[in-house]
């Protein structure tokens, strides 16, 4: 039988998101799954270059700590967690996670690995296919100019690895790339009994949206809001709950007595965040549509979500394909007043001079002065007539190792040629870059490698 209301919280937004909001989740909400966000674009890519390096590395390690922490307690309440920590390298996590559960003794696990987003090795056959994989941000039209520097691809998969890993009774399912709201979509098709064999699209839509407004933790209880000078005790932030009924309708709340707030307004900015066309929202398990939500608060910190669309899943898949684009040196410079815009300029021209007398022919260079135009760059207005003081950093990106590490002693000769009182840190070795080339790919080419496996660990 169906549940008639699921409830699910948001164990984590990112690599690195604190972890007390999620153990007082486990402890004390009445939830029966977490959804564990750990992955970002940028962070795939660090652990691509983890598992270059080291091939039973790639996975986030922080992981371990942190079911450390959360997974005694979530067995004793009988949660069930799903998490994307598998990164680049899901099996890996997985063996991990069972010799830590061995050696702390944890209560039994039924760990369920979710794989096949790795498609490294099928990309030459698409190509001589004819399949292009055309650059989605760039609009270049196939993957020609990198081809030989490629280093992996993975797709984003939707809830099917998830939802067969649950129906085969995993208490933790660990998966690698997925959209971050399959994550939440995968327990609910499973625990109301939706299939993609006899879609609903619109219940499907719901539980994307759903999903979307859990998947960044802390952003729909007051985190990285614009009225964050009315959140209650941010420091001790509750992440969200989401009470879910059958219709796909649900309500929005926190643990009582945490930090934060969910109102409105805090659900509205999460509802938005990263959506591009709000009546064609496409993920790997359906479209989803936000033109015709509405939000009703019905009680201190709850929020009731209704009016959720959906239409057919896309028949492709996003992918990303990691290759080697050169390396990257960084370093920062502060310079004081009097006429520190004045010093400014000056360490700008001087440094750029100076990569030409060393001979660094760069392919990207950045001078940034934080405080003034960092973020908004040519958008920003004018600097204040002579600030106290500017921080510059210096970024530049090269073909070579070398032409780097070149770079990297030019950033301390804006210091020693520069003008009087100009400081600076020690510039940060110089780092390879893994660059991303964002791309579709056929659904039917990757869904057929989707493999769940199952592992016992803990006593």
């Amino acid at each position: 039988m169906a549940a008639a209301t699921l409830k699910l919280g948001a164990g984590a937004a990112y690599w690195g998101d604190a972890v007390e909001p999620a153990v007082e989740l486990v402890r004390h909400a009445d939830i029966s799954y977490l959804g564990v966000d750990l992955l970002a674009e940028l962070t795939m890519a660090l652990l691509q270059r983890q598992r270059l390096r080291d091939p039973s590395r790639g996975w986030i390690e922080d992981l371990v700590p942190y079911l450390d922490r959360v997974w005694p307690p979530a067995a004793d309440r009988g949660i069930r967690i799903v998490t994307n920590g598998g990164g680049a390298n899901p099996r890996a996590a997985a063996e991990a996670v069972c010799a830590r559960a061995g050696d702390r003794g944890w209560p039994r696990l039924r760990l369920g690995v979710v794989e096949g987003d790795d498609v490294t090795d099928r990309i030459d056959g698409w190509r001589r296919d004819g399949l292009r994989l055309g650059n989605l941000d760039t609009g270049e039209p196939d993957l020609d100019r990198i081809a030989g520097r490629v280093v992996s691809a993975t797709a984003y998969l939707g809830s099917e690895g998830i939802v067969e890993a649950l129906a085969q009774g995993a208490d933790l399912v660990l998966t690698g790339r997925c959209s971050d709201n399959a994550l939440f979509v995968g327990p609910m098709m499973h625990e109301f009994g939706w299939s993609f064999d006899d879609p609903d699209w619109d219940r499907l839509g719901a539980a994307v949206i759903v999903g979307h407004l859990l998947e960044c933790g802390a952003c729909a209880t007051g985190g990285m809001s614009s009225q964050f000078a009315t959140v209650e005790r941010p420091w001790e932030i509750g992440f969200p709950i989401a009470e879910v009924a059958e219709s796909g309708e649900a309500v929005i709340t926190k643990l009582p007595g945490s930090g934060g707030m969910v109102n409105r307004w805090t659900v509205k900015e999460q509802l938005v965040y990263e959506i591009h066309d709000p009546a064609r929202y496409l993920m790997p398990d359906a479209v989803a549509d936000f033109t015709e939500v509405e939000l009703a608060e019905e009680g201190p910190d709850r929020v009731r979500v209704s009016g959720m669309r959906g239409r057919p899943r896309p028949d492709t898949l996003k992918a990303l394909i990691g290759y080697r684009d050169g390396w990257i040196a960084e370093g920062l410079v502060v310079v004081p007043w009097p006429d520190a815009n004045g010093r400014a300029e000056f360490a700008r021209r001087l440094f750029e001079e100076r990569l030409s007398v060393a001979g660094v022919d760069p392919l990207e260079l950045r001078v940034d002065r934080l405080g003034v135009n960092s973020l908004h760059g040519v958008a920003a207005p004018a600097a204040p007539a002579d600030p106290a003081e500017i921080c510059l950093r210096f970024a530049v990106h090269t073909a070579t190792r070398a032409g780097a590490e070149a770079a990297r002693r030019e950033i301390t000769h804006v210091w020693g040629l520069g003008a009087a009182g100009t400081a600076f840190g020690s510039p940060m070795r110089p780092r390879e870059v893994i660059a991303l080339w964002p791309t579709l790919v056929p659904r039917d080419a990757v869904q057929p490698q989707v493999r769940v496996s199952m592992l016992e660990a803990g006593r």
